[in-house]
């Protein structure tokens, strides 16, 4: 099992691939990529239960991307974890890749398309009633991004799931601060959105979202209360690692270019 010190080394390796992925292919979304790397380094090497050889394994734990368009970095985690080669990484959003943009289903290990944002936790919902019905243990988690709760149909998931209660159902807000046009609290602010939770019946804890050792303590102690969905809020950083794309709005949309680049990939190696 790797200790903390070798998971900083993968949340490092995924940084670096998501900034040259989005580089290559002359993309977006490299700070919404940043802020949940460590999310995922946390949950594809020690919490989710999967086989990277039987992606379709029927008591795999269920992983959903709701915020699409941070697809690079998923892919990086993906193929780190074994589910097809990391050289297939080059080709993402390239003319034929199978690699597109956003999460896309056909992709080993991708469950559900996603990207339209707001549908990745009603699913959720879905695949964690059938597992209660079917008697199957797996577990669903479904990472959202903070500007995504401004969509509706979260907040009808978010009253369906304590009504079933599922506590086999993990939601996940990467709440970065910041959404495609500004930030989170000048366009529709969600404050106080931990009692929100608690309100709709919610199990709730609140993290740092880039501190290895508190996500694993609070992943591994789902579920938080028998009977009631978990949720995750993951305070973070939009373009954590990168000194120059940190809380910036325009790494929502900017590609970096060659020269910022390798400044990035030096910032990483002395991440600490």
């Amino acid at each position: 099992m790797p200790q903390i010190e070798d998971l900083v080394d993968v949340a490092k390796r995924l940084r670096a691939h998501a900034i040259q992925m989005v580089h290559r292919a002359k993309a977006s979304h490299i700070g919404s990529c940043l802020s949940m790397a460590d999310i995922l380094t946390c949950l594809y090497w020690r919490i989710l239960k999967i086989r990277p050889d039987d992606p379709k394994w029927q008591h795999r734990d269920r992983f959903i991307l709701s915020k699409g368009h941070a697809a690079a970095i998923l892919y990086a985690a993906l193929a780190e974890r074994g589910f097809f080669a990391v050289q297939d990484l080059d080709s993402y959003c390239q003319s034929g890749s199978h690699l597109t943009g956003h999460a896309t289903n056909g992709v080993a290990g991708i469950e559900l398309s996603t990207g339209s944002l707001g549908h990745g936790l009603p699913v959720a919902c879905g695949l964690s009633l059938a597992a209660k019905h079917d008697g199957n243990a797996s577990r669903t988690f479904v990472l959202v991004s903070d500007g995504e709760l401004d969509e509706g149909s979260n907040w009808e998931a978010i009253l369906f799931a304590p009504q079933h209660k599922l506590d086999n159902l993990t939601l996940i807000v990467d709440y970065n601060k910041i959404q495609s046009f500004g930030r989170v609290e000048d366009i529709l602010d969600l404050e106080p959105l931990g009692d929100k939770f608690r309100a709709f019946r919610w199990a709730v804890r609140e993290v740092d979202g880039h501190n290895l050792s508190e996500l694993l303590s609070v992943f591994t102690s789902i579920p938080f209360e028998p009977g009631k969905p978990n949720v995750v809020i993951a305070h973070t950083v939009k373009g954590r690692g990168v000194s120059f794309m940190e809380d910036d709005l325009a790494w929502h949309y900017r590609p970096p270019n060659a020269e910022q680049v390798q400044a990035a990939l030096n910032e990483l190696e002395s991440m600490q």
